[in-house]
């Protein structure tokens, strides 16, 4: 196989300052940074590459085999060195590469048209061929001495996505192969098998009897462990960029909702293979409704300024919204429901409550009780009593002229309200 020395290396004018573009368009280019986000230990060095790049601080880029490298200026003007390294595919890989993409002529056109579809991506995959890079696969080397990447070497790959964007054979030569070497390779390889000879056909058709196959489909290989529960909740990604939000659009806010979801998911997670979850743990969250939801997002210590936002949406302003927060702390759903409904205790559940109350206490210690709707308030004490719509009891006490949730719930009336209490204890201590 012939190859061509001068089509390995491949040198690109310096790219003009990308101010308000994204650095990649196409799905391969934006596979290109997210291997380097993930690479990269360092936000902030990530944020100063990308604002070098949007400034032209690269250089021209040089391609070659295993490696991409160019002059990065820095903010105080400092000119280094900077290369990105990215493993070279083997003579065995290519050459798997280049039977797989013969035998589909879908994959040749897509080439020729300066395209990477991702069933080239795939199928390459699955003959062992990881084309893009993944996590850990870029490689830094910089004249500023950081052993990770820096905010030059960042810099340089978010060049290199915009040159992506326009020439995916740019990342086909990282990989080992100049575009005049590999096109001359698949032409030979295509050649050749048109003038193979076709095998002649066999007097049994092929495949396997469906009756032998049905009789073996139940040996199958045992399933995988199950894996273990990561200790911590995933991190979303940072929505800090160089691009300002469209309008109405809160990245704050965003990164918060995604930060909940993950630890709800974990939680979830967590639950399924504990195996045995409480009963109020497999309450669906996609049942709230919005007002409880926005008192649950809260519950999940937001910035003041996303909890501002849920105390005006919900319309309980900020000590409403903290009230709120403390009973779904005590007992979700359930006890936001005492909180905020008022209703009237009839019938069966009106004689059950007053035979609870009566037995609660002896004579003589029985406090003098006020009733209204589902909840007694004890006369002269800023305690209270609330029924909530399952028979339990959920303690309040007044603070600052507003009913507050003073514990969770109990079956029996004096036990709750004794909770009540010492609540208001331990505070006037």
């Amino acid at each position: 196989m012939t190859r061509h020395d001068g089509d390995l290396e491949r040198t690109f004018a310096a790219l003009p300052p990308a101010r308000g573009q994204g650095f990649a368009q196409t799905w391969w280019g934006q596979a290109w940074l997210k291997a380097l986000e993930e690479t990269a230990l360092d936000p902030a060095q990530l944020k100063a590459g990308r604002r070098l790049a949007r400034a032209g601080a690269v250089g021209a880029v040089s391609v070659r085999p295993g490696r991409i490298t160019a002059v990065v200026q820095g903010r105080d003007r400092t000119a280094y060195r900077a290369d990105v390294l990215l493993e070279e595919l083997s003579a065995q890989q290519w050459d798997r590469f280049l039977d797989m993409t013969v035998e589909r002529a879908g994959h040749v056109a897509a080439l020729l048209d300066r395209e990477m579809p991702p069933h080239l991506v795939e199928d390459a995959a699955a003959t062992g061929i990881e084309l893009l890079p993944g996590m850990g696969d870029l490689e830094p080397e910089c004249g500023c001495d950081a052993w990770d990447h820096c905010g030059h070497t960042a810099a340089l790959c978010y060049q290199v996505g915009r040159l992506l964007d326009q020439d995916p054979f740019v990342l086909l030569l990282m990989r080992g192969r100049g575009e005049r070497d590999l096109l001359d390779a698949v032409q030979a390889r295509s050649a050749a098998s048109a003038d193979a000879p076709s095998e002649p056909s066999a007097s049994e058709p092929e495949g396997v009897d469906a009756a032998e196959a049905y009789a073996t489909g139940d040996i199958l290989p045992p399933l995988p462990a199950v894996p273990e529960l990561p200790a911590e909740p995933g991190v979303p990604p940072s929505l800090d960029t160089e691009t300002p939000p469209a309008h109405g659009v809160d990245p704050a806010a965003l990164e918060f909702l995604a930060a909940r979801t993950a630890a709800e998911a974990h939680r979830m997670l967590a639950d399924a293979l504990r195996g045995d979850p409480e009963p109020e743990q497999l309450a669906v969250v996609s049942e709230l409704t919005a007002a409880q939801d926005a008192v649950r997002l809260a519950a999940g210590d937001p910035l003041a300024r996303v909890a501002e936002r849920l105390a005006d949406g919900t319309g309980r302003g900020r000590e409403g919204l903290a009230v709120a927060v403390r009973a779904w702390h005590l007992g979700g759903v359930a006890a936001l429901s005492v909180l905020d409904e008022e209703w009237t205790v009839e019938a069966e559940a009106l004689a059950r409550a007053h035979a609870a109350l009566e037995s609660a206490w002896d004579e003589e210690e029985r406090p003098s009780l006020r009733a209204e709707g589902n909840r007694w308030t004890v006369v002269g004490a800023p305690s209270q009593l609330r029924l909530g719509r399952d028979g339990r009891w959920w303690p309040y006490r007044k603070e600052r002229g507003r009913w507050v949730p003073a514990g969770g719930p109990a079956q029996d009336p004096a036990a709750a309200l004794a909770s009540a209490q010492h609540a208001a204890e331990e505070d006037q201590a």
